[in-house]
């Protein structure tokens, strides 16, 4: 029996079936229909939105193009109701947090959900066997892994192949961080540095006294963190990371930056074995389930990481050592957490704030006013909360 998932169709009056590849965790599709350059946006997003995927054997660029049609379906706004025949509009009501987020959720959901029934055909080796394809097999291994001895035939989302070949393309080029001699080469499924705010307050803060010896980077990622730490001047960092991706991605851009003997990426929860003087962390700023397994950056269930941090800190660090915790206010601006519990949280586990930077993000969301979360990334802020032990 196979160990992945399979997809089931009929074509040309045949049962056919191959491997069902989805990053983000989504479920072989029950209903699959051939699709191709006759087929109209109109219809593709009718039968998106009932449920049925289509395998697309067209032209690879015409799927591009549909694909955005079907975007532009998806993003229309409902009409505003009227109060009477022929009146005008009705002003809808503001729906309150953090109702308001879930419907936000919601809605993204689905539309995900939507965007996904544009399905593209796989080889074995990740080559795309339809006309005017690009060569995306790089971009498929570095998602997927290298191709295994028992490779298949396997259809994957356009979306997701989207993507992957975006990802693919950042980690060619890179990124500037500011202040940073170098760039940061994001891996596919690791949260990318796109936003500079919360680096910039990593770069600012007043370094503890004396002089850090040791820090911990708490979430490795792409190891952002721990290249601005040693460029500060820190002897050694240890930077901990569960995510496989992310162990590589780190490990590849410190060796890249020259960084590789001073900081030492290991596979950990949460904290390494031993104390320092300085240890940071920047969890996932919202307390909520993520819906794939590319939302854990962004998504912290329960405060698990968060709460993981705060308690166990003061055990780890040593005497008059400090915890630098960067953490935005977004989760209490949708209403999913309170100061007053953050602060509680503090208390509860020996800690006393000696201090706290904040900055303003200044990410192109802020300026999108159809952003349905426009106001509340508006008035963001996200601080470096300066933390030492009772």
């Amino acid at each position: 029996m196979s160990t992945y998932p399979v997809l089931t169709w009929t074509e040309a009056g045949e049962a056919r079936s191959a491997r069902w590849r989805s990053e983000r965790g989504t479920l072989p599709h029950k209903r699959v229909i051939i699709a191709d350059d006759s087929m109209t946006a109109d219809a593709a997003y009718h039968h998106a939105c009932e449920g049925t995927a289509l395998l697309w054997r067209g032209d690879f660029q015409n799927a591009r193009q549909l694909l955005k049609a079907l975007t532009v379906r998806a993003d229309r706004k409902p009409r505003a109701p009227r109060a009477a025949r022929g009146g005008p509009p009705v002003a809808p009501q503001p729906t309150p947090f953090p109702e308001a987020f879930h419907l936000y959720r919601q809605s993204r959901s689905q539309r995900a959900r939507i965007l996904g029934m544009l399905l593209i055909p796989l080889d074995d080796d990740y080559g795309v066997p339809l006309r005017r394809a690009p060569d995306v097999r790089e971009a498929c291994t570095e998602a997927y892994g290298a191709k295994a001895e028992d490779a298949t035939a396997s259809v994957t989302s356009l979306r997701e192949l989207v993507g992957m070949i975006s990802a693919h393309e950042w980690r060619k080029k890179g990124m500037d961080i500011p202040t940073l001699a170098g760039r940061i080469h994001p891996h596919y499924g690791v949260f990318a540095p796109v936003r500079n705010d919360y680096i910039e307050l990593v770069i600012a803060a007043p370094m503890p006294a004396p002089a850090p010896a040791l820090a911990f980077d708490i979430g490795a990622g792409t190891g952002v963190i721990a290249a601005v730490l040693a460029q500060r001047g820190i002897a050694q960092i240890i930077a901990t990371e569960q995510d496989p991706r992310a162990l590589a991605c780190a490990r590849e851009n410190i060796a890249r930056l020259g960084f590789f003997g001073k900081v030492k990426i290991v596979e950990a929860d949460l904290f390494p074995e031993g104390r320092a003087n300085l240890i940071v962390c920047n969890p996932p700023w919202i307390p909520a389930r993520p819906s794939s397994s590319l939302e854990h950056a962004v998504y912290d269930p329960d405060s698990r990481m968060l709460l993981g941090f705060i308690n166990g800190l003061a055990a780890h660090l040593e005497t008059g050592g400090e915890g630098w915790l960067v953490l935005s206010d977004i989760a209490e601006r949708l209403g999913l957490r309170t100061r007053a519990a953050l602060l509680a949280a503090f208390e509860a586990a020996g800690l006393t704030v000696s201090g706290r930077t904040e900055v303003r993000p200044h990410h192109p969301k802020v300026g999108d006013k159809s952003d349905a979360l426009h106001a509340v990334r508006a008035a963001e802020v996200t601080s470096l909360w300066r933390l030492a032990a009772h």
